[in-house]
């Protein structure tokens, strides 16, 4: 005795629910797959887009209560805004922190600023530059 089979014949009566549910959820990935994309693009824009200004520290001396920074501004022309150093001692202790301003018209700056410390400082590090 055989046993009958419960299976529809296909393409009789249409997609069956697990059919639907998985073109649902495709169309649904597809579309937040989307979503994610275009946040990541505007995120990045705005993120390397939007920085008018960057910087890095060329050299340093350190001498007891200071530290003498040579440091290198790119800009676009028009942009103000500044770059926030600080220096650390040889413990790790953070001695000396301040914001440079640079408002010049040109579109590269090569300057040296003078650091003020609590102590001895033995780096001078370039937390970021920021328009404004």
């Amino acid at each position: 005795m055989s046993t009958a089979s419960t299976r529809l014949p296909e393409g009789r009566y249409g997609r069956s629910a697990d059919e639907r549910a998985d073109r649902k959820l495709k169309i649904a990935g597809g579309v937040l797959g989307a979503v994610l994309l275009a946040l990541v693009g505007y995120f990045a824009y705005h993120y390397v887009g939007q920085n008018e200004i960057s910087g890095q520290v060329i050299a340093f001396q350190a001498s007891d209560d200071s530290v003498q920074v040579h440091l290198e501004v790119h800009k676009d022309a028009g942009a103000r805004g500044y770059c926030t150093l600080r220096s650390q001692a040889a413990n790790g202790d953070e001695v000396g922190r301040a914001d440079f301003r640079f408002d010049q018209h040109a579109t590269r700056i090569d300057k040296v600023v003078t650091l003020r410390t609590t102590s001895r400082g033995t780096t001078a590090e370039l937390l970021g530059c920021h328009a404004g």
